[in-house]
This record gives structure tokens, sequence and C-alpha cells, in this order.
């Protein structure tokens, strides 16, 4: 549990960023013991290079980079950045907001690590990052189509895989269901519970 001296010492931090980068910072605020940014998208690279080299946070660690995605919102993406600085012993998050076409400033130019990380938001969520060195897809396979962690992305994908031992080769199958849905409606959330729970009836008692 975070001490009220360090969530004070973390709300003046906020108060230092906030000042010295106002083009930057929407609001910034302490959450559940953590310092949260909200950034301006366009200013996002320069918040980060203070962050990383101001003598006030020294947040000198890239830890990640991942996407968050909120399909009701006008700007569904978020880009969400952790840092650590371990001379200071803190943390913060930086979130900036963007849509499936606005670029947001590419990171690997402070911390080549961001590289992979960016790629994977790229590759799950369609997130575009400018100047990135090599954006392209990290984790699923060649001509993959969608991204599969966006809420409306199919559970079932829109194709599968496999070798074909005839053929000799991989080939690209769209996804059928081998069997119809089966009916849990002892659980179903969407029908509802049955008065009885199928195998209860072997709990009664036998009348006496």
């Amino acid at each position: 549990m975070i001490d009220a001296e360090a969530i004070e010492s973390l709300k003046d931090l906020g108060a230092h960023i906030s000042a010295r980068q106002p083009d930057a910072v929407r609001a910034a605020n302490v959450v559940l013991g953590e310092l949260t940014i909200l950034a301006e998208r366009d200013h996002v690279l320069s918040l980060l290079r203070f962050l990383r080299d101001d003598q006030q946070c020294n947040f000198e660690t890239f830890i990640d980079v991942c996407g968050v995605d909120y399909p009701e919102r006008a700007e569904r993406f978020e880009v969400v950045y952790h840092l650590l600085s371990m001379r200071m012993n803190h943390r913060v998050r930086v979130r900036v907001q963007t849509d499936e076409d606005t670029p947001v400033p590419s990171v690997v130019s402070l911390w080549p690590v961001a590289n992979w990380f960016e790629r994977e938001a790229f590759d799950m969520y369609g997130i575009q990052f400018s100047d990135h060195p090599d954006l392209r897809r990290i984790l699923t396979d060649y001509g993959f189509e969608g991204y599969p962690l966006r809420k409306d992305f199919p559970l079932t994908g829109h194709y599968e895989v496999r070798y074909d031992d005839l053929e000799k080769r991989v080939v690209y199958e769209p996804v059928e269901l081998a069997q119809e849905y089966r009916n849990f409606d002892f659980l179903s959330p969407w029908e509802g519970m049955t008065s009885q729970i199928p195998g209860d009836e072997k709990a009664e008692e036998a009348p006496e």
C-alpha cells in the first residue's frame, strides 16, 4: 500500500510535468497510487523525451506501450506508455488518444526497444505510428486480414490456416464451425437459469 507521503510526491511530480510541458499535458492524476498523464497526441514525443531527460523525472526505462480499443469513441484507440525510473523509484503511465487513420509519433528514436511493441499495437489494433523504421505485422501470419484485438473483430476470425498433406503446403480456408452451438441453458446468461439445474435431481433426498 502506498502511503500518503508517496502519493503527495507523485502529485507534485505531476504538477511539475504539467508546468514544464503545458502543450503536451491535458491532465495529470494519481489513481490507485500511480501517476497517469493524459497527453496530446501530436506532442507526445516531446513529452516522453522530457520524462526521460528531466532530472526530477528520470524515466529512463521504457517498460512497454500497448493499445486499448473503445469503439464507441470518435477516437477509438488509446496508446498507453509505461515508464520506470529506477533512480527515483517511481513510475508513470502516459495515455494518448487517436483514431483509425491518424498516426501516433513513434518513440523508437527515444527507446529502440519500443520497435516491437509498436509493431504489436499495429498488428493487433491497426494503430499507425509515424516515422517507425519498420511498421509491419509481427504476430499474425502473412496475408492476415483484420486486427484481432479490436472489439469488433469476430471471435472466430476470418480464415484458418492448416497444412494440407495432399498439396504439401499451407492453405488458407474460410472459418467454418464444425458443429452447431450447444445450448447450455443452465448457465446461459442470455436465456437465464432453468428452475432445476440438470444433475440436481440426484441430490434430492428420498421421501421417508
